[in-house]
């Protein structure tokens, strides 16, 4: 069971994740935009992180940059789950530390394989 922080600014997208999350046996903490986020990633030590893009004030991308950089964030995962499917925001998201990149509505076939790697890359 991990420990996963969920920074969505949509309630129904918030949901879902948590639900598909918990069904799997997760613990799930949630933030509504980029600096919440920040603050409960610093404060929380989650195991991975699910972050949005687009977001009022900080977007994912700025967000996923500043913990990425941060000493005491920069051991967690962080998968972006957005809508933007271009090319250039994959490669950008790796660019700013993102370990992977799903699109929305992202199919739990899809999600949950991706979560479990990356915390078994992280435990080794």
């Amino acid at each position: 069971m991990a420990t996963i922080l969920i920074v969505e600014d949509s309630q129904t997208e918030r949901q879902v994740l948590r639900k598909m999350l918990e069904n799997s046996g997760h613990l799930v903490i949630a933030a509504t935009d980029g600096l919440e986020g920040i603050a409960m990633a610093r404060q929380n030590k989650p195991d991975l992180i699910l972050m949005d893009v687009v977001m009022p004030g900080q977007n994912g991308f700025q967000t996923t940059r500043q913990l990425s950089r941060d000493p005491a964030t920069q051991h967690i995962p962080i998968i972006i789950v957005t809508t933007k499917d271009q090319e250039t925001d994959r490669v950008w998201a790796k660019r700013q530390g993102a370990s992977d990149y799903l699109v929305k509505p992202v199919a739990e076939q899809l999600l949950l394989p991706s979560i479990e790697s990356l915390l078994r890359e992280r435990a080794s």
